[in-house]
C-alpha cells in the first residue's frame, strides 16, 4: 500500500503517524542579544509576536539562534525561556544536538524537564562520525530520553551526510519521529519516504514546496520569523489542494527566502532584516559579523519589493 494511502486511513481513524505533531510551519527563532547577554525581554517578545501569528511551532537555539556561540547556561535559559513565554500556546523544539554524545544527552534532558514537546538533533559536526557512529550517536539519545526526537540533516554544515539506509535503522527507535532534511536532494527525500515512517521538514525555505510535493509534511523555516503568515499559507493551501495557490506563495516567498540565505551566513540577513523592520537590533556574536553595505542595500530593496518596509523607512 502506498505511503499516502496509508496517511489518509490514519488521518480518517483519528491515528495520527508518530511525527505528524511536528508537521507544518515550525519557526526556527534567532536568538537576541544585548551586549554580551541573552536579550530575554526582546526574546520573549519574538514569542509571544510568533503566537499572535499563530505559529504552531517554535524551534528556539538551532542554527539560526546562533547556539555554537552560547554558553551551557545560556542554551539552557533561552530553552526555558521559550517555553515558559510559550505557556503551551505553541509546541517547542528546540535544538539540543552537539558533537559530543554525551553533551547532546544533557541537553535534550534538559529540554525534557522544562516541558519541550520534543528536540532537534543536528548530526554530530567537525568529528565527522561514519554511518556507524552517526547511528550510535542517536541511538544513545534516544536511549537516554522519552520526548519525540527530530534528526537534523545538513552536511554543508556538518560534513557528514545522515544516509537514508541509517535513518531507517534509527526510524525503528521509538522517540525518533522525524527529520528535517537540508541536503538539497529531493531523490534523497523520497528515499527516505520510501525507506521510513518518519515525518519529513524541509530545511531549507526555498525547497519547501517542492518537498511537499515529494511527501514531506512541513518546514522548520528561516523566513517565518519575518513572515510565519505566508510560509503557513503555502503548506496550508498545498495541503488542501490549491497547488496553483501554494505555487504563487513560493514564487512570493522564493526572492525573499534567497536572499536570507545567500547573502552570508544564516543569521547574519535574517537579524539585519529584523532589525530593518524594527523587531530587534540585529547583534550578532562573533564570528559572525554584519552584513556589508551593498549586501544590506539589496536586502533593503527586497523588503521593499516584498511590501514588508517602505522605501522611506
Amino acid at each position: 500500500m502506498l505511503r499516502t494511502e496509508l496517511l489518509a486511513i490514519e488521518v480518517e481513524i483519528g491515528m495520527p503517524t508518530k511525527g505528524r505533531m511536528f508537521a507544518g510551519c515550525t519557526v526556527a527563532l534567532v536568538t537576541p542579544f544585548d551586549g554580551p547577554k541573552v536579550d530575554e525581554p526582546a526574546l520573549k517578545r519574538l514569542v509571544e509576536w510568533q503566537l499572535a501569528q499563530g505559529t504552531p511551532i517554535l524551534s528556539p537555539v538551532g542554527t539560526t539562534g546562533e547556539a555554537p556561540t552560547l554558553s551551557h547556561d545560556e542554551h539552557e535559559r533561552v530553552i526555558a525561556t521559550v517555553i515558559e513565554t510559550a505557556a503551551g500556546k505553541a509546541r517547542v523544539m528546540p535544538g539540543t544536538g552537539s558533537n559530543s554524545t554525551s553533551e547532546a544527552i544533557r541537553l535534550t534532558k534538559f529540554a525534557a524537564r522544562a516541558g519541550a514537546t520534543g528536540a532537534l538533533l543536528v548530526a554530530p559536526y567537525y568529528n565527522r562520525p561514519n554511518q556507524e557512529g552517526l547511528y550510535r550517536h542517536f541511538a544513545a539519545i534516544a536511549e537516554a530520553v522519552d520526548i519525540p526526537l527530530v534528526l537534523y540533516n545538513i552536511p554543508g554544515r556538518t560534513g557528514r551526510n545522515v544516509e537514508p539506509e541509517t535513518m531507517e535503522r534509527l526510524c525503528k527507535i521509538g522517540p525518533i519521529v522525524a527529520v528535517k532534511e537540508a541536503a538539497g536532494s529531493l531523490d534523497q527525500v523520497s528515499e527516505i519516504l520510501e525507506r521510513t515512517d518518519l515525518t519529513v521538514l524541509s530545511g531549507d525555505d526555498s525547497l519547501t514546496l517542492p518537498m511537499l510535493s515529494v511527501g514531506a509534511e512541513g518546514v522548520v523555516s528561516v523566513a517565518a520569523n519575518l513572515v510565519p503568515r505566508e510560509v503557513m499559507g503555502m503548506i496550508e493551501a498545498y495541503q488542501a489542494g490549491r497547488v496553483q495557490q501554494a505555487t504563487d506563495f513560493h514564487r512570493r516567498l522564493f526572492p525573499l527566502c534567497r536572499d536570507l540565505l545567500s547573502l552570508a551566513p544564516n543569521p547574519i540577513p535574517l537579524k539585519t532584516a529584523m532589525a530593518l523592520l524594527g523587531r530587534g537590533n540585529g547583534e550578532l556574536r562573533l564570528p559572525l559579523c554584519p552584513l556589508d553595505e551593498p549586501a544590506r542595500e539589496t536586502l533593503r530593496r527586497r523588503l521593499v519589493h516584498f511590501g514588508l518596509l517602505t522605501t522611506s523607512r
